[in-house]
């Protein structure tokens, strides 16, 4: 590894954390719902910004990509913290907490064939559509497929477009939701915790402002429901979501992958 292009990496990033905090967490009433405005957010779009100023190259990007992984590890050990003392509630819940990882294969059926028969997209299709597109779904299609794969690229532009519009979205669909009075406080809270922070930020706004006196315990289930879909979302994605997204995928005509086409061709 070069050392001075991982320096320069550690050092970039310093700089933009420092921006970021600076400009601090922004909230502002947007229809129903409370949409906030995480430093993460003013982070990404800077980074956006560094290849077209020549600070970055790719082997700049190359070796900044491994530290998502770890950086998600101290957000998910965060998340914990905020459960024990409201364990007795949790447990409640039953078998709710962990059945709603089902909930998430819905992002395959919704989304996949929009993408393919509307889209008419690729292998890309797969990437974005078999979850949420947040860090797990990320560290999933690299060990899998590569960030550089079709796959990959799909993954990263729901990252990418998550990161911009998912807060925003998510603050809204919670005002809708709550102004039904058809969900319990309870289900909005698990909802909430889609495996990104400022999503469930998002959410849990608009939540906590409609239900104040159970604060608390809403937040004890956002963050249970979050920590549950770093972990065995991960499972679910890899023996549940990926098989069923690329069973899907052949089943609506969707085109195959380099390689494949190559091989035909030989035969």
């Amino acid at each position: 590894m070069n050392k001075k292009s991982d320096w320069k990496v550690h050092l970039l990033a310093l700089v933009m954390v420092v921006i970021a905090e600076a400009i601090g967490t922004k909230r502002f009433q947007l229809g129903p719902g409370t949409v906030m405005l995480l430093p993460m957010l003013y982070a990404l779009v800077i980074g956006m910004f560094l290849p077209a100023l020549r600070l970055v190259d790719r082997e700049d990007m190359d070796i900044a990509s491994p530290y998502i992984g770890l950086s998600v590890m101290y957000l998910t050990a965060k998340m914990g913290t905020t459960i024990g003392p409201n364990l007795s509630k949790i447990f409640t819940a039953g078998p709710a907490l962990i059945l709603q990882e089902f909930g998430n294969l819905g992002t395959i059926f919704f989304a996949l064939p929009v993408a393919v028969l509307v889209f008419r997209m690729g292998r890309e299709a797969i990437g974005v559509s078999f979850s949420t597109s947040r860090e797990g779904s990320l560290a999933i299609i690299s060990d899998l497929y590569g960030l550089d794969s079709d796959e990959g690229r799909g993954v990263m532009g729901g990252y990418f477009t998550g990161t911009l519009f998912g807060a925003i979205f998510n603050g809204l669909l919670a005002g809708v939701l709550i102004s039904t009075g058809l969900f319990h406080p309870y289900a909005l809270a698990m909802a909430a915790g889609t495996g990104s922070a400022s999503m469930m930020a998002a959410a849990m706004g608009p939540t906590v402002a409609a239900f104040p006196e159970m604060e608390a315990e809403l937040s004890a289930f956002a963050a249970t429901s979050q920590l549950l879909t770093s972990v065995d979302g991960l499972y679910m994605s890899l023996f549940l979501a990926i098989p069923i997204t690329e069973w899907l995928y052949r089943k609506l005509g969707g085109k195959p992958a380099a390689g494949e086409t190559k091989k035909e061709a030989a035969k």
